[in-house]
C-alpha cells in the first residue's frame, strides 16, 4: 500500500516541478549539459526581471502584495536585505490584514543548518491563529516528533483529527504570484524564442514553480504512525476521523493520504474499495494537470487561463479540477485506464 502511496507522492510533486521557477538554473540549464549563450543570457534577463518585480512590488502595507514580493524573493541571492525574503515575509505577517496563509509561508524563514526549521514563532503564530486547520497540528506533529517527544507528537495527532479543515495555503500563494508577476509586462530578452506561450507561458512557469516550494507537513510521517497504530484503537480512531478530513483538504497530496488510510484502516471492504477508486481518479487527475503545466510555454490560451484560475484563488485542489474542467478533461478516470506504475 505505501508505495503505492508514495508514487503517488511523487507524481503529485511532480505536478509543480514540470513549471520550474526561473530562480537558479533554468529549464534550458537543466536539460543541456552546458546552456548556449542565448540560454544564459536568457536565464540572466528572466533573473533580472524577477528582481524588478519584487522592487516593484516591495513599497506598500498590503499583505497579499507583500507576499507575492517575498514568494519572488526567496530563491533570489544577494537581495538587498530590504527586498530579502526575510524582511518581506516579516512585513506581510506585520501587515494589517495578515491572516494565516502569511504565517505558513513564514514558517520558511528559518536556518535549516542550525537546525531551527519550521519557524518556531510561526508555528506558534500559525497554531494561535488557525487552531481548527490540521495541517498546522501535523506541521508541529513533525517538529515534535524529530525532537523525540511522542507525547506532544500523539497530542497533536489527536488535536489535527479533531480539527475542522486541512489547508496548505497553497491557492493564497498562487493567487499572490499571479497578481504579482503581472505588476511588470516581461520584456523580450526574458523570452525564448523556442515556445509558443509568450509572456503568459513564462509567468505561468514562475508562478506555478514558485508555489511548489511551499511548506508541507510530512505527511509520509504521518502514514507510517497510522499503519504502525497495531492494536492501539484510539490511534486507529484518530486516524480515520484524521483520514476524513485530508479527503477534503486543500491539495492533492493531503487527499490522497486521507484516502490511502481509509483504505488501508476501515473495517468496511466498501468503504476500502471506494478510497482505493478514488485514489485512481486522484492519480488521474494529477497526471493530466501536470501535462496542462508541462503545455503552458508553448500555449498562451492555455497559460493565461491557468494565470487566471491562479488569480481567482481557491486551493489547489479546486483550481487543478477547474482546469481540467476548463480544457474539456474528465475529472474521472476512464473505466480502463490505470495509473502508471514504478519500474
Amino acid at each position: 500500500m505505501m508505495r503505492r502511496w508514495h508514487c503517488l507522492a511523487l507524481i503529485c510533486a511532480l505536478s509543480l516541478a514540470t513549471a520550474p521557477a526561473f530562480a537558479g538554473k533554468s529549464p534550458a540549464g537543466k536539460n543541456r549539459g552546458t546552456p548556449d549563450h542565448a540560454a544564459q543570457a536568457r536565464d540572466k534577463a528572466q533573473l533580472a526581471f524577477q528582481r524588478d518585480l519584487v522592487s516593484v512590488l516591495a513599497p506598500g502595507g498590503d499583505p497579499l502584495r507583500l507576499l507575492g514580493a517575498a514568494l519572488l524573493a526567496r530563491p533570489l541571492f544577494n537581495q538587498p536585505p530590504e527586498n530579502s525574503f526575510h524582511r518581506l515575509i516579516e512585513r506581510a505577517a506585520q501587515a494589517e490584514g495578515a491572516g494565516a496563509a502569511i504565517h505558513w509561508v513564514r514558517l520558511a524563514d528559518c536556518d535549516a543548518a542550525a537546525d531551527a526549521c519550521p519557524n518556531k514563532e510561526a508555528l506558534q503564530q500559525l497554531l494561535a491563529r488557525a487552531p481548527d486547520n490540521a495541517a498546522a497540528w501535523l506541521l508541529k506533529l513533525g517538529a515534535d516528533a524529530r525532537g523525540m517527544d511522542q507525547d506532544a507528537a500523539r497530542e497533536d495527532l489527536g488535536k489535527a483529527a479533531a480539527a475542522k479543515l486541512y489547508d496548505d495555503y497553497t491557492g493564497i500563494s498562487l493567487q499572490a504570484l499571479a497578481n504579482a508577476a503581472g505588476a511588470l509586462p516581461p520584456p523580450p530578452a526574458t523570452l525564448d524564442p523556442a515556445h509558443a506561450g509568450g509572456a503568459a507561458g513564462m509567468q505561468a512557469v514562475l508562478v506555478y514553480g514558485l508555489a511548489g516550494t511551499q511548506p508541507q507537513p510530512s505527511l509520509q510521517l504521518v502514514a507510517k504512525l497510522c499503519e504502525n497504530a497495531g492494536e492501539d484503537a484510539s490511534i486507529k480512531a484518530d486516524c480515520l476521523k484524521l483520514g476524513r478530513t485530508l479527503e477534503w483538504g486543500s491539495s492533492p497530496l493531503a487527499r490522497s493520504l486521507g484516502l490511502h488510510l481509509r483504505e488501508v484502516l476501515a473495517d468496511d471492504p466498501a468503504q476500502r474499495q471506494e478510497a482505493k477508486d478514488a485514489r485512481r481518479n486522484l492519480v488521474w487527475q494529477v497526471q493530466n494537470f501536470a501535462r496542462l503545466l508541462a503545455r503552458a510555454p508553448d500555449d498562451a490560451k492555455l497559460a493565461q487561463g491557468l494565470l487566471a484560475l491562479a488569480r481567482r484563488g481557491g486551493t489547489e485542489m479546486s483550481l487543478q479540477l477547474a482546469a481540467l474542467r476548463d480544457n474539456g478533461i474528465p475529472v474521472e478516470a476512464p473505466a480502463d485506464w490505470q495509473p502508471h506504475k514504478s519500474p
